[in-house]
């Protein structure tokens, strides 16, 4: 009866989890009984539908140990030992990022005679050729499966049959893809599966991504994440993370996910062969500015060789990561090699797993790597080519990025003032306005910032232009302290004139008190203190007094600085006018705004820290 249950709830309703518990019941009723075909079928259906659903370690070698022991008991020439090897090997290869095996063994099952053993081959197989190289093949076994279905009738073969042709269309860019996925649609409705149900729930949120519909996208993400739970899909976590993460890209909030995804990289649920968490890590990191974390990332995904990276349903989505991570270190190297990799690939979609996530044409990879290497007219070539994609694909969002980065790419090759770069630029702000994205602004060369730096003021931030590049820094004291050197090249200023505002470029100011903090800086440190004592309060709540006592020490430093740069009346206390004690707080803050340059664009920062001299008297000497 086990058998019975768990052949159900695998193969007419995809109920993953389930079907794991009744074949676990029934392998160990047919242990007691001493029924090896009733013990091979049930060591057959623990695999499940998918591959390496089992992924812990410890699930996983018990789930070989028991195939490994049934297959002994029975006969080697029965179909079901034949099932049973393709079971094994496909898990095998999987593993190893091969298929050759599995497709010998496939043609051995179609020469069987068995139309289960036919069926199961097709769908590991195709489990096995998700790489970008194996478009064609994979839609030649998914076509197969739909046909074997009519043979089996297995309602599951049927359903996963149009799973495999409707991601295969989706992972080709095919245009007609809706109208296989609605045909899938309509057959779910009439059978559920939860299985392949959950994919199209998928599917769904991907394509909501695509439309720039960020807070639905979002919240259909959690209602597909609690559907693959309910199913026991076990890519649930690590497709949530890889949705969530492509809607703080393009909304400009990758940031946010940084703790998250430094966990997650850990989890046992991911895939072996899965490691486009590992590739969001670096990205998100180097958009925090953790640029040494983000280096470390990068180069154990490098590893001695970028192309030794598994060619797995992810790769694409691995690579994106690598490229826009690259971009953000200047690694020319790593871009030119994922360049080189990426090449054959450039009319594809980046597409994560089964239609999970979406991040646009791979033309915009390749852009980006060529505009890291430096080279501008193939930059420009590629993001115009990915702009087109991303348009014919429906994906806003990354059409946005990508004539972003083209007007960018424009612009650092024929000047900010070129027409077609102000016209792709002011396009994708629009666009990005209308979706609530922010776009990057970090756009550079690879080769060194020499000659005249420019600041200019946008509101709360400053745009930092050297030798091609460009990078946005937010205001600070220093930033305004820079910004007067770099407009007067080769001009002594007093350090007591920059820090109170008096030079006017006719010889030396009147000093005038400047306050130890500014206004920007006392309110930082008060909203800080209020958020200070929100957090020890609830950890005092919540009895974990160690990290209370730490947030303490925090709040009594901040209330020292606070009560040390406030006068009568919580007014702004003066410097007494020492030129000594400007020295030291112009100095401080011009090196604070040089670290916040070199955090977003390393050349600029060297060059300007090469070519700013501080003290008594400051100037900028460009070379």
């Amino acid at each position: 009866m086990s058998l019975v249950l768990g052949k159900r709830a695998l193969f007419v309703n995809g109920d993953l989890q389930t079907a794991r518990r009744w074949f676990d019941t029934a392998y160990r009723q047919a242990e007691l009984c001493g029924d090896p075909p009733s013990l091979a079928q049930a060591a057959l259906g623990l695999g499940g539908v998918w591959v390496h659903e089992h992924r812990t370690s410890a699930e996983s070698e018990m789930v070989r140990a028991r195939q490994r022991h049934a297959l002994s008991l029975i006969d080697p020439a029965s179909p079901l030992a034949l099932r049973l090897r393709l079971r094994m090997r496909g898990e095998e290869d999987y593993r190893a990022g091969a298929h050759a095996a599995t497709l010998r063994l496939l043609a051995q099952a179609r020469g069987s005679g068995d139309p289960m053993a036919v069926a199961e081959a097709l769908s590991l197989a195709h489990h096995c050729l998700l790489g970008p190289e194996h478009a064609t093949i994979r839609l030649e076994l998914a076509r197969e499966l739909i046909g074997q279905a009519a043979v089996t009738a297995r309602r599951g073969d049927l359903v996963m049959g149009l799973l495999w042709r409707t991601v295969d269309l989706y992972l080709a860019a095919d245009p007609h893809a809706e109208r296989c996925l609605e045909e899938l649609r309509h057959l779910l409705d009439e059978y559920a599966y939860l299985a392949a149900e959950y994919v199209v729930n998928a599917m769904e949120v991907m394509l909501t991504i695509r439309a720039g519909r960020f807070d639905e996208a979002e919240k259909l993400a959690g209602e597909c994440f609690e559907r693959g739970v309910a199913a026991g899909d076990m890519d649930a976590t690590g497709w949530y993370g890889g949705q969530l993460g492509a809607i703080r890209w393009y909304q400009g909030r990758a940031a946010e996910l940084l703790p998250a995804l430094s966990d997650l990289v850990s989890s046992p649920t991911l895939s072996a062969i899965d490691n486009s968490h590992l590739a969001g890590l670096a990205l998100v990191a180097a958009t925090a500015g953790e640029r040494r974390a983000a280096a470390g990332y990068l180069a154990r995904l490098r590893g001695q060789d970028l192309a030794d990276l598994p060619r797995s349903s992810t790769w694409l989505a691995s690579m994106y990561c690598v490229v826009e991570t690259a971009h953000l270190l200047q690694d020319a190297d790593t871009a030119a090699r994922a360049y080189a990799l990426l090449s054959p690939f450039a009319g594809l979609p980046v597409i994560a797993s089964l239609g999970a996530v979406c991040f646009g044409s791979v033309q915009h990879s390749l852009g980006m790597a060529a505009l890291t290497t430096g080279d501008l007219d193939l930059a420009v070539e590629h993001l115009r080519a990915a702009v087109h994609g991303n348009l014919a694909l429906g994906h806003w969002p990354a059409a946005a990025l990508s004539r972003c980065r083209l007007g960018q790419a424009l612009a650092l090759r024929d000047g900010p003032q070129d027409k077609a770069a102000r016209r792709e630029q002011a396009a994708a702000a629009q666009e990005a306005r209308e979706l609530g994205m922010v776009l990057p602004v970090v756009v550079g060369r690879a080769a060194k910032a020499h000659g005249a730096c420019r600041f200019r003021r946008h509101g709360r931030h400053w745009q930092v232009e050297l030798g091609g590049r460009l990078v946005l820094v937010d205001h600070s004291v220093g930033m305004g302290h820079l910004a007067m050197l770099i407009a007067n090249p080769g001009r002594e200023i007093l350090a007591a004139d920059l820090a109170a505002e008096t030079w006017t470029g006719e010889g030396e100011g009147v000093t005038a008190a400047q306050p130890v903090l500014d206004d920007l800086a006392r309110d930082t440190y008060r909203l800080r203190l209020a958020e200070l004592q929100a957090e020890i309060d609830e950890l005092e709540s919540m009895n974990d007094l160690e990290r209370a006592a730490a947030m303490r020490l925090e709040r009594e430093w901040l209330v020292a600085e606070l009560t040390a740069a406030t006068g009568i009346g919580g007014r702004a206390r003066p410097f007494t006018g020492s030129e000594e004690r400007a020295r030291i707080a112009v100095g401080k803050a011009i090196r604070r705004a040089l670290s916040r340059i070199s955090a977003v664009d390393q050349a600029i920062g060297e060059e300007l820290r090469a070519t700013v001299q501080t003290g008594l008297r400051c100037c900028y000497r460009p070379r």
